[in-house]
C-alpha cells in the first residue's frame, strides 16, 4: 500500500475527529425548510442551497439543518445533506466532493396537516407552510434561527442565538414576520402548537405568518434585543432590530439603505412570488436582485443551467439561419393563389401574422430557465425573440425594422431601469415612465407600418401561383 493510501487514510481520520468535535460544540443551528406541491419547488430548492452555501462561506458557528417533507425528492436531500467531512473540508479546493455538498443536516417530516384550506383569504401555496412548527422539535439545540429561502445574509448572525425563547423583526409596525425568528426548541412548545392545530385555533391566514403570529401575540410589548458582549445567552422573548429582516421594499424607495437600527445583516424579499430574486427577469425591475444573483455566483454557480442555454443559444442561431435560407420557399408557401375566399384567406393571414410577431416577443420568455443569472436570461430572451422575428419577417415578407422596434424598446428599457446613478427610487420610476411615454408612439408607428406592409404584400403575393404549378406568371408578376 502506497504512502499516499495512507496519508488520505490518516486525513480521513483526522477530519473524522474534527467533525465530531464540531458537531458536540455545534449546540445551535440555523434551520430552513422544503415542501413539495407548489408551481415552484425547484426554484426555492435553489434558493434554498443558496442559502445554505451563504452561511457556510459566513463561517457560521452552528449546524445548518433543512426540514423537508417526506416527498422531497432523494437526489433533492442526497444534495442538500452532509457528508461526514463535507464542512470540514470547506477550504481544501482539491477535495470535490466537500464543494458539490451543501454540508446541511437534513431532518424529514410528516407533512402537517394544514386545517385553514377553507378559508376565504387561504393561499395554497401556504398549504404546508405550516411545517415551519418543527423547528420547535430541533431539541438537540439550544437555539434555532429559522429562516425562510429569500433571505440574503450580507454579514454573520450568529449573535442572535444569545436572544431568549423567541425572538423575531417587526417589519410591519404591529405585525412581526415569521422570514426569520429565534426560538428555544421545545418538544412541549411542539406539541402544544400541534394541538392548536388539530383544535384549528383562529389563523388570519392560514399559514405560517398568521399561526405564529397568534400563538406569541404579546411580542410587540417586549424589549429590544442588544447582544451582549461576553456571548450571554438571553431568557424571555424580545424583538430584533430591522437590521436583522431588512425588507427590500425600504431599499426601493431611496436605492440605498436607511435602517439606523441593527447590524444590516440580513435582507428580505417578501411579497409577489414571481418577483423572488433568483428568477432573472425580477432585475432590474427589481435592482436587488442582482445582489442574490452575485452570491449565487460566489457560492452555488450556475452549471446546471448552461447545458439548457447553450441549446437555446444554438437553437435560435438555426432559427435565424434556416429561415434566412429558405425565404423564397416559405414566402410562396404563405402567398399563394386561392381560387375561393380570398379575402378570408387574407384575413387569416394576417391574423397568424401578427400572433407570429406576438408570440416572437412571449414565447422565448416562458422556456429559458427561470434561475439563471440575470444578464444570461435577457441576453438569451432578447436572441430568441429576434430569432423568431427574423422568422416572421422572412415568412411574410415583412420590413424588418418595424418588427424589431419592440425589441429595441425593450433594450433601452432594461437599460434605463438598470442606471445605476439615479437619486433615489422616485426618479427611476419617473425615468421609465418617461421613456415608456415617449416609445409608446414610436411603438404604434412601427404597428402600422406592420399591418401596411402586411397588406401591400397580401395584395402583390397573392398573384403567384401554387408551388404545383408551373405555369409562368404574367403582366404585374412579370415586373415583381
Amino acid at each position: 500500500m502506497g504512502w499516499h493510501i495512507w496519508s488520505f487514510i490518516f486525513l480521513n481520520i483526522i477530519v473524522g475527529v474534527f467533525c465530531v468535535e464540531k458537531t458536540i460544540h455545534h449546540r445551535n443551528a440555523y434551520a430552513t425548510m422544503i415542501y413539495m406541491g407548489t408551481p415552484r419547488d425547484y426554484e426555492f430548492y435553489v434558493a434554498t442551497r443558496v442559502l445554505l452555501r451563504s452561511l457556510g462561506r459566513l463561517n457560521a458557528d452552528a449546524d445548518l439543518v433543512v426540514i423537508t417533507s417526506l416527498d422531497v425528492p432523494l437526489h433533492w436531500v442526497q444534495t442538500l445533506e452532509s457528508v461526514w467531512f463535507s464542512r470540514a473540508l470547506v477550504r481544501i479546493e482539491s477535495l470535490s466532493l466537500g464543494e458539490q455538498e451543501d454540508g446541511a443536516k437534513v431532518v424529514r417530516v410528516q407533512n402537517l396537516k394544514n386545517p385553514y384550506e377553507s378559508q376565504g383569504n387561504f393561499n395554497s401555496r401556504f398549504k404546508l407552510s405550516l411545517n415551519k412548527l418543527y423547528a420547535w422539535s430541533l431539541v438537540d439545540y439550544d437555539r434555532v434561527v429559522m429562516l425562510d429561502a429569500d433571505n440574503l445574509f450580507l454579514q454573520n448572525t450568529d449573535e442572535l442565538f444569545q436572544c431568549g425563547q423567541f425572538c423575531a423583526v417587526f417589519i410591519n409596525p404591529c405585525i412581526f414576520h415569521t422570514g426569520l425568528f429565534v426560538l428555544q426548541p421545545s418538544m412541549d412548545v411542539f406539541k402544544d402548537m400541534v394541538h392548536q392545530l388539530e383544535v384549528a385555533r383562529s389563523n388570519p391566514d392560514g399559514a405560517d405568518q398568521g399561526f405564529i403570529g397568534g400563538y406569541f401575540p404579546d411580542l410587540l410589548d417586549k424589549p429590544m434585543f442588544n447582544p451582549t458582549n461576553n456571548g450571554t445567552r438571553l431568557d424571555g422573548r424580545y424583538r430584533l432590530p430591522l437590521g436583522y429582516q431588512m425588507d427590500a421594499s425600504y431599499y426601493y424607495l431611496r436605492l440605498r439603505w436607511n435602517v439606523p437600527c441593527g447590524p444590516n445583516s440580513v435582507i428580505t424579499f417578501p411579497g409577489v412570488p414571481s418577483l423572488k430574486p433568483w428568477y432573472w427577469w425580477s432585475w432590474p425591475l427589481l435592482p436587488l436582485g442582482i445582489n442574490w444573483h452575485e452570491q449565487r455566483r460566489q457560492t452555488l454557480g450556475y452549471e446546471a443551467e448552461v447545458p439548457i442555454v447553450l441549446l437555446e443559444v444554438l437553437f435560435y442561431l438555426g432559427i435565424v439561419a434556416v429561415s434566412r435560407m429558405a425565404r423564397p420557399a416559405l414566402s410562396k408557401l404563405c402567398y399563394r393563389r386561392e381560387e375561393k375566399s380570398v379575402f378570408l384567406v387574407q384575413t387569416s393571414l394576417k391574423l397568424v401574422a401578427i400572433l407570429s410577431i406576438i408570440a416572437a416577443y412571449t414565447i422565448p420568455f416562458f422556456i429559458i430557465p427561470c434561475t439563471v443569472h440575470p444578464v444570461v436570461g435577457w441576453s438569451l430572451y432578447l436572441l430568441g425573440a429576434f430569432s423568431l422575428s427574423c422568422m416572421a419577417v422572412n415568412v411574410f415578407l415583412l420590413p424588418i425594422v418595424p418588427v424589431l422596434v419592440p425589441l429595441a424598446g425593450t433594450i433601452f428599457t432594461l437599460l434605463t431601469m438598470a442606471y445605476p446613478w439615479y437619486s433615489d427610487g422616485l426618479v427611476r420610476g419617473l425615468a421609465v415612465f418617461c421613456y415608456a411615454f415617449c416609445f409608446s408612439p414610436i411603438l404604434f408607428l412601427a404597428w402600422m407600418k406592420i399591418l401596411s406592409s402586411l397588406q401591400v404584400s397580401l395584395d402583390r403575393e397573392s398573384f403567384l401561383p401554387k408551388l404545383s404549378e408551373y405555369v409562368a406568371p404574367s403582366g404585374f408578376n412579370k415586373l415583381y
